[in-house]
């Protein structure tokens, strides 16, 4: 078929899903449907320790700053008592080694096992290691005992030549959260700001405002005594804050979170005002979600009690990120109670979605054998196989061969996205 074929295809394809859609209550009844559902589901969330594991396990929670200084000092005088008996010292350190994870379908997430290895400071393999661990034990000490919060940046330019690399540091600390027992917020060390948010305040009129709200999109919050309005902070939104535990007075009218993967998108939703028409909170971690961003999700939905719908290119790492959000990652496989959202609704885009929605061949993307790799070892995943729908997508995905970002949906327009393709998908209830 020629190009100007092709052009007037699409045109004549874009025409007809335009004229599907219907009215914006019609678009939204299957969503308020889904809000309801979950309003009724009043079933609370089940804890570790209520199953009869085959394994034990082990999992952080939060904990004040006397709390986490009675683990340090504990910890250090048993070192110092190590030393004054000839023995030198070395510290228990939880592994966070893929073996070591457990995906347990009652809770659908994975966690971290109780298999713990020794770190000694006189191995010439480790003593650097077990340098950096006692060096940032000494400083969360120090942050606990003067009660302030430091970027994870700030804490590696306090010893730069011992740290060397900042990712040095970072796996240090979450090697004594879970050694210590307490969640990554609890040594008083953040991630700095990366995910964004937009949104709409409650309204008086139609639907009630959530007593208690935390979202981005059609939200407002109180950040550490300062009122934020998501509406109001321009097409780029409202930083995610890194201390979620100053997060309050979370307010919203909206009747879905909508988790997109790329900035692009979120951009151009944000621009186009699409949490105006269609009630929703608007969320993006720009990529691979950092912990601020899933804390904060998470607090969302389980304040507001609205669904999440997940936007995500069409590609086994859009996937992973989708999962990364829903089941945990194994690197923080310890903490995922605090960090993981469940029941996140998968609606796009989806392998199927590229014939059914027509999109063009010069906007698929051959996969790599790398991205073949990376498809087969997720349908070897206990959290996919869990899921039916999940496997048929990537099953579908592995046998054409093809993937397709989010953008690949500007070839029928840049407000395709907003106009047509969210809109439809959302009407005939288009989520897994």
């Amino acid at each position: 078929m020629s190009k100007a074929g092709t052009s007037k295809r699409a045109g004549e394809d874009i025409n007809k899903q335009q004229k599907k859609i219907k009215n914006i209550d019609e678009v939204l009844k299957l969503v308020k449907k889904l809000a309801e559902q979950g309003r009724k589901n009043t079933t609370a969330e089940r804890s570790l320790a209520e199953l009869d594991l085959a394994h034990s396990v082990r999992e952080v929670v939060d904990k004040d700053a006397d709390a986490v200084l009675d683990e340090i000092e504990t910890t250090m005088l048993e070192v110092a008592q190590s030393i004054l008996a000839g023995n030198g010292y070395s510290f228990d350190i939880p592994s966070r080694a893929k073996g070591n994870q457990l995906y347990v379908p009652e809770l659908d997430r994975i966690v971290l096992k109780d298999t713990v290895s020794k770190r000694p400071f006189a191995s010439s393999q480790a003593c650097r290691k077990t340098a950096i661990t006692t060096r940032i034990l000494g400083l969360v000490h120090e942050l606990c005992n003067k009660q302030i919060n430091v970027t994870k940046r700030d804490l590696f330019y306090t010893d730069v030549k011992l740290f060397e690399d900042q990712r040095e540091s970072d796996a240090v600390l979450d090697d004594l959260s879970c050694m210590l027992g307490c969640t990554r917020s609890s040594l008083h060390v953040v991630a700095s700001e990366k995910g964004v948010v937009v949104g709409r305040p409650p309204f008086t009129g139609g639907l009630v405002a959530s007593e208690k709200g935390v979202v981005v999109g059609r939200l407002t919050f109180t950040e550490d005594g300062d009122h934020i309005d998501c509406r109001r902070m321009g097409v780029g939104g409202k930083a995610i804050p890194p201390n979620i535990s100053k997060v309050s007075n979370i307010a919203s009218d909206a009747l879905f979170i909508l988790l997109v993967e790329k900035d692009a998108a979120f951009m151009r939703l944000a621009e186009d005002r699409f949490y105006n028409d269609y009630p929703s909170i608007i969320i993006t971690a720009k990529g691979q979600p950092d912990v601020a961003t899933r804390l904060f999700l998470r607090k969302l939905k389980l304040s507001l009690k609205i669904p999440v719908l997940a936007l995500v290119d069409s590609d086994p790492y859009g996937l992973k990120i989708l999962s990364v959000y829903m089941k945990g990652s194994m690197n923080m496989s310890y903490d995922s109670s605090n960090l993981t959202t469940p029941d996140i609704k998968w609606l796009g885009v989806r392998p199927s979605d590229l014939d059914r929605f027509n999109i063009p061949a010069q906007c698929r993307l051959a996969m790599t054998d790398e991205d073949l790799k990376t498809g087969r070892k997720l349908l070897e995943e206990d959290f996919i196989k869990a899921n039916p729908a999940w496997v048929a997508e990537l099953e579908l995905m592995l046998k054409k061969k093809e993937k397709a970002e989010i953008q690949a949906l500007s070839s029928f327009g840049f407000q395709y996205l907003s106009q047509v393709y969210l809109p439809l998908k959302l009407q005939e209830g288009d989520w897994i």
